[in-house]
């Protein structure tokens, strides 16, 4: 009877993997005994790949969930080069929503998230550039220092460090991964970090194969001494497969598009050897995954055991006095894993002890030189003799004073909860809350981060941590708890979110960038938000050498936190080209604050908060735009309608009902987004108003799209795959994105009015020469002359999923290819039809245009104006 409770209540534990509530945890019988099963394994595998969602999530599940050993996955990068279908965040915001969407992979997934200070400055197809970009030696530290740290028994690369892989970063990751497996265990490699760990050498480094087709697993089924493991194993405990929990880890990559099938059946991964001890039939063949390979820990083997033998599920707190007996003996031993487990037991104490404890603050946000009150909870909910000794709450960072309960009112009654609270006043020059990657200046495309110990942190630590001192049934307990806010949502529930320290006040121009087509004067905007009550002071601007301003400072006063005031600047710019940053600070007591906030906030992730500095790009460049009327269909999200407004165009955001139903005729131009095409039903669905619109003399201008949705859907009249021949030019683009690679056309979807293929060329090197194949075009002359000047001071890439071939009508108008590799001409392709214009546009102005690039400004007018110019 005693065992049917068992699995009727461990089957519960799909609550707590469930992606729908994943603030949400189950607590009580099935998290603890699953806890205990994990307490009595000690392995440890460590997955290394290049990027978030590179990892093989289904192996990651099946290593943490099923064989319960310590799993963690290395990304070399936070994904801050990708793209975003979720909202409009790139860079630096990009791989803050990447590193949470990782973390909360791994809440599903059971592993541990690591970083290195490497970023993802795009794509790259060799790892020659991606070492010239990060420098080898600095990243292969990183990779060093986490395996050194992690001390993982088992090495899982994703990669091979061949061209096989791909992208430059792949091929870079493998590189590193085999190189640092010798290298942590040479104390003669990076020895400044052994002041705080110890050379180690893992027993054997793997490469997990890609398998994507029936084909390529019987080549792999041929191979000789692999490691063959089967995540889709059905697991009666988790109620899923291990694939299905990887279907569900994976989804949670949302702003890559990753949402992905709860696969059943068999999914084998395979494992290949590449340096160390063979493995013939199990991944810890020759290594022993017990308490008995640590020296004196038979005794906590032999407690954990008697533990997980004897828990009953009606009654957990039975099990309490054999862990504390586990955690005196487990108190003598002292290596990393062992501090891991230690922290295990905590929490394994804490569940079987029906305990609930808990940290909060009365409000999400403190600023330097304020205070909050906080309240820490304890319910005994087990029936247990359960007295607190003390609750102290201390910091991880420098700054807030630890504090302490003064009187703890010792033995706590069966469940009714007991709050003690505290004070606690942050210090005038408390740090903010900023990532701990982005607190100093960017070295390169690697971040500066001077603590050695933070390195490979998937974020930063909690701000508080309250410790709990216990006594059990007369035995001393420690759990500790982070400090969070908790609030209600009143269409979720009960959420939390962490505490952070933010300015008094905050400064956001409202533009990224600001373009003075013409040596005219004109009012900037600058927003100053109040994050504590009753703050007054002046803001100073600082405009760039050659510009200058009405008025150099304005006095704010607000009353209320939250509260904000727009002031303007008038700015007048130099008569000739030119570019710089206007700086603003606000003087606030005897503090200058000198920073925006942005807070990213999605279903998916806690909300984060990114600081940045308060300045706006300043653009002084002569740009004519003859198409003033512009309809946008925003697609991923992107910033480029802001920018068009600073090109003097009124901008309209078109929804389904304008799209299906509006006049059209009054746009001089409609503008499809960022992968519009892509999440956009509504666009598809319409795409027959949009050639009607062009064929009676409107331009559509369309953004770079994925390969799915390009196909060779024919124009008017024309059949999908007919219609004409491809223009001659028309590249594939050797080693481009794979993403679209052998995708078809649904139904008879297009994107142009003549036959189109997308593929996926695309060209990575920000300053790779442009060259004009049809010098005489009038898109390159009308209204702004565009010459190879304009492609100057571009960030990133040329641009991505170029045309791969076109019908003839198309006239290619750029060409331009990364070193060494051939010709692409399907970058930017443009026709006429009917009386209007269509010009499809691979180029990446979602980057170019808010940054403020002068010569992206001119190029999109022309676009823009391509009707006009008839």
């Amino acid at each position: 009877m005693a065992t049917r409770l068992i699995l009727l209540l461990l089957c519960l534990i799909v609550i707590y993997i469930t992606p729908g509530v994943a603030q949400r945890e189950l607590s009580g019988a099935a998290q603890a005994k699953l806890a205990l099963d994990q307490l009595n394994v000690v392995g440890s595998v460590l997955m290394i790949a290049a990027h978030p969602d590179d990892e093989n999530t289904a192996l990651l599940a099946y290593l943490a969930r099923g064989r319960k050993v310590r799993t963690g996955y290395l990304s070399l990068t936070r994904g801050e080069g990708g793209q975003n279908l979720i909202g409009s965040e790139q860079g630096d915001a990009l791989g803050l929503i990447r590193t949470q969407e990782l973390l909360a992979a791994r809440r599903i997934d059971g592993a541990e998230q690591f970083f290195t200070r490497a970023i993802d400055f795009g794509f790259t197809k060799t790892p020659q550039e991606t070492f010239e970009k990060w420098g080898r030696d600095k990243i292969l530290s990183d990779v060093v220092w986490v395996m050194r740290r992690f001390q993982p028994d088992v090495i899982v690369l994703r990669f091979t460090g061949t061209p096989r892989d791909g992208h430059g970063q792949h091929q870079a990751s493998a590189i590193l991964g085999k190189e640092a497996y010798s290298a942590a265990a040479d104390p003669a490699r990076f020895p400044e970090q052994l002041q705080y760990v110890k050379p180690w050498q893992a027993k054997r480094l793997m490469w997990n194969a890609a398998v994507f087709t029936p084909d390529q697993e019987k080549e792999t089924e041929k191979e000789h001494n692999k490691v063959v493991v089967d995540p889709g194993d059905y697991d009666p405990v988790l109620g899923h497969s291990y694939a299905e929990i990887a279907g569900m880890s994976r989804s949670m990559h949302r702003s890559q598009g990753m949402g992905s099938p709860e696969r059943k059946g068999s999914a084998k991964a395979y494992l290949m050897p590449v340096s160390g001890d063979p493995a013939s039939h199990d991944l810890f063949d020759g290594i022993d995954i017990t308490w008995n390979r640590f020296p004196g820990g038979r005794e906590v083997g032999r407690a954990l055991a008697d533990a997980a033998r004897t828990f009953d599920p009606t009654n957990p707190a039975k099990t309490v006095p054999l862990l504390i007996a586990a955690q005196k003996a487990m108190a003598q031993l002292h290596q990393p894993l062992v501090d891991f487990k230690r922290q295990e037991l905590e929490d394994a104490i804490a569940l079987c002890s029906g305990l609930w404890l808990d940290a909060t603050a009365d409000k999400f946000a403190a600023t330097p030189g304020g205070s909050f009150r906080l309240s820490a909870t304890a319910v005994n909910r087990a029936k247990l003799r359960v007295e607190v000794a003390s609750v102290d709450v201390a910091s991880d960072v420098a700054g807030i004073a630890p504090v302490a309960t003064k009187d703890t009112g010792g033995e706590l009654p069966f469940n009714e909860p007991k709050t003690f609270t505290l004070d606690v006043k942050v210090p005038a020059n408390q740090p903010l809350s900023q990532p701990y990657w982005l607190r100093e200046p960017k070295q390169g495309d690697t971040y500066g981060v001077p603590n050695q110990l933070e390195i490979g942190m998937p974020e930063n630590p909690p701000l508080l941590r309250a410790h709990f001192h216990l006594r059990l049934d007369g035995a001393g307990v420690e759990v500790v708890r982070p400090v969070v806010f908790r609030y209600i949502e009143r269409a979720q529930g009960e959420l939390t979110r962490p505490l952070v320290i933010e300015p008094a006040v905050t400064l956001q121009w409202t533009q990224r960038s600001s373009l003075f087509p013409t040596a005219s004067s004109k009012g900037l905007e600058l927003q100053v938000k109040a994050n504590t009550p009753g703050v007054k002071g002046d803001v100073r601007i600082q405009p760039p050498g050659g510009w200058t301003a009405a008025s150099g400072s304005q006095s704010f006063q607000l009353s209320t936190s939250g509260q904000e005031s727009a002031l303007s600047f008038q700015l007048t710019p130099p008569s000739a080209e030119t570019k710089g940053a206007l700086q603003a600070s606000a003087r606030v007591g005897d503090e200058n604050i000198a920073v925006g906030m942005e807070t990213i906030s999605y279903p998916h992730i806690p909300p984060q908060v990114l600081f940045f500095p308060a300045s706006t790009e300043l653009v002084r460049s002569d740009v004519k735009l003859a198409a003033r009327n512009i309809g946008y269909v925003m697609g991923a999200g992107d910033e480029v309608p802001d920018a068009l407004r600073e090109l003097g165009a009124d901008v309209v955001l078109l929804g389904a009902g304008e799209l299906a139903g509006a006049d059209l005729g009054r746009f001089d131009a409609i503008v499809a987004g960022v992968r519009a095409y892509d999440t956009r039903p509504d666009l598809r669905a319409n795409q027959e108003r949009l050639l009607k619109y062009v064929q009676d003399g409107g331009t559509l201008v369309v953004q770079y799209i994925t390969p799915q949705f390009g196909g060779r859907g024919g124009g008017r009249g024309a059949a999908a795959g007919r219609g004409g021949q491809p223009g001659r030019g028309g590249q594939p683009g050797r080693g481009g994105d794979t993403a679209g690679r052998g995708a078809q056309p649904i139904r008879d979807e297009h994107i142009g009015p003549y036959p189109i293929a997308i593929g996926g060329g695309r060209v990575t090197v920000e300053d790779a020469p442009v060259q004009l194949p049809n010098p005489a075009s009038p898109l390159l002359h009308t209204p702004n002359d565009i010459t190879a000047r304009d492609f100057e001071g571009w960030i990133q890439e040329r641009g991505l999923n170029f045309a791969s071939e076109w019908d003839a009508h198309y006239q290619p108008l750029f060409e331009s290819h990364d070193p060494g590799e051939q010709p692409l001409l399907g970058g930017t392709l443009y026709a006429r039809y009917g009386k209007g214009a269509y010009v499809f546009t691979a180029f990446s102005w979602f980057r170019e245009l808010p940054a403020g690039i002068p010569g992206a400004f001119r190029i999109f007018a022309n676009l823009l104006s391509a009707g006009k110019t008839l």
